[in-house]
C-alpha cells in the first residue's frame, strides 16, 4: 500500500472521483514487481459494508502490530525525546517533513470554515500546525494540548498563538467534556501513542454532533531498510489501519488524503513522517460506541533507568535515519531529470 505512488503528482493527494463508492486511485509498486490497483472507500453514513484498502500484490510485507511499541512510542520516552528535539524542531524537522504547503494541504479536509469554531489541536507541540489553524479560526477558540512542556513553551512564544489556550495533557485521556469541540486536529502525534485506537476514540468523544476529526501522520514504508528503522523507532501505520481505527471508533464519511514534500515526487517507499491526512465525521452525540479496557501504559510506573536509557539511545539512532532520508530525496530530486521517477 505505502509503496504506491501517484504518477506525475507533485503533491501526494487522492483525486476525488465522481463515483458512488468513494475515492479511487491507481498505484504502482516502486520495486517493479506488480502494478496493483487500489481503491480507498469513503465510508458514508449509508454504507452497508466495510471495505479495506490494500494492494492486490504479495510483494509488500506487513507492518509490526500497533500494539507492539517501538523505542520512542512510550510516553516517557517521547517526553525526553522532545525535551531535546524541541530546541531545533521548527528549524530541522519541519523543513524536511512538515512544510507550510504540506500543512495547509493536510488541513484542507478539516473544513475549518468558521472563525467561531471550537478547535482542539492534540499533540500540538510547538504550534506549527496551530499556525495553520488560526488562519481560519480565531485563536481564542483554539486549544493546544501536548504532553511536552518544552514543546508548548515554543508555542507560547509565537505571537499569532498568544490567545490560544495551551495546556499539558494526554491524547489518550483528553481533559475536555464530551461533545465539546467542532473540530479535532492532531498532526504528528499518533506515531507516539501506545494505543492509537484509544486516541481516536477520544477524538470521537470530545467532538460535537457533526464535528470532524482530522488526524495527520506517517505512512508505513516498503523499502526494507526504511521498514527496519520505522519498526524500531515509532509507529508508522498503514493507510488502511487509519481507516479501520476511525470506523471502529464510530466515525462516518471517513476519507484519506495523501500528503508529502514535493521533492519526493510521489515516492512513498521510505515512508513519510507526515504522509496522510485522515478525516471522519461524528454522526451522533455522546461517547464512542467502541468500548475499551483500561489504558495499557502507566506513565507513573517506575522504570529501570539503564533499560530506559538504552531504549532511548536506540530510538534516537533510528530517528537519525529519518532525518537523513528527506535530505537524500531532496538531493535525488535535484539530480534526476524532472519527469522521471525517483
Amino acid at each position: 500500500m505505502a509503496s504506491s505512488m501517484l504518477n506525475g503528482a507533485e503533491h501526494l493527494t487522492l483525486i476525488r472521483e465522481i463515483a458512488p463508492k468513494g475515492l479511487g486511485f491507481l498505484g504502482s509498486d516502486l520495486h517493479g514487481r506488480c502494478f496493483p490497483k487500489m481503491t480507498l472507500v469513503s465510508y458514508g453514513s449509508n454504507s452497508k459494508s466495510r471495505r479495506t484498502l490494500g494492494p492486490r500484490c504479495s510483494s509488500i510485507s506487513s507492518s509490526r502490530p500497533s500494539s507492539q511499541p517501538r523505542f520512542i512510542q512510550h510516553k516517557k520516552e517521547a517526553f525526553w525525546f522532545y525535551r531535546f528535539l524541541s530546541i531545533v524542531y521548527d528549524h530541522v524537522i519541519n523543513p524536511g517533513h512538515w512544510t507550510e504547503d504540506m500543512r495547509d494541504d493536510a488541513l484542507e479536509p478539516a473544513d475549518l470554515s468558521n472563525r467561531n469554531m471550537i478547535v482542539v489541536d492534540v499533540g500540538g507541540g510547538t504550534g506549527f500546525t496551530t499556525l495553520g489553524i488560526v488562519k481560519h479560526v480565531d485563536a481564542k477558540n483554539v486549544t493546544i494540548l501536548d504532553q511536552s512542556p518544552h514543546q508548548l513553551a515554543k508555542a507560547k512564544q509565537k505571537e499569532p498563538l498568544k490567545e490560544c489556550k495551551i495546556i499539558e495533557g494526554d491524547a489518550e485521556d483528553l481533559p475536555f467534556p464530551t461533545d465539546y469541540a467542532d473540530r479535532y486536529v492532531s498532526a504528528g502525534s499518533i506515531e507516539y501513542w501506545p494505543d492509537p485506537q484509544r486516541g481516536i476514540r477520544e477524538a470521537y468523544r470530545v467532538l460535537k454532533l457533526g464535528g470532524k476529526a482530522c488526524v495527520i501522520g506517517p505512512v508505513y514504508p516498503t523499502f526494507w531498510l526504511s521498514r527496519f528503522f520505522a519498526d524500531v523507532w515509532m509507529l508508522f501505520p498503514k493507510e488502511e489501519e487509519y481507516i479501520e481505527w476511525f470506523t471502529k471508533a464510530g466515525f462516518k464519511d471517513v476519507q484519506l488524503k495523501r500528503i508529502g514534500p514535493k521533492w519526493y515526487r510521489g515516492v512513498r517507499r521510505h515512508g513519510l513522517i507526515m504522509g496522510c491526512s485522515v478525516t471522519g465525521v461524528k454522526p451522533a452525540s455522546g461517547d464512542s460506541p467502541l468500548k475499551l479496557g483500561p489504558k495499557e501504559e502507566d506513565v507513573k510506573k517506575p522504570v529501570n533507568p539503564f533499560v530506559f536509557f538504552l531504549r532511548f539511545l536506540l530510538g534516537v539512532m533510528a530517528a537519525t535515519y529519518y532525518v537523513l532520508v528527506p535530505i537524500y530525496m531532496w538531493i535525488k530530486d535535484l539530480i534526476v531529470p524532472k519527469g522521471r521517477p525517483i
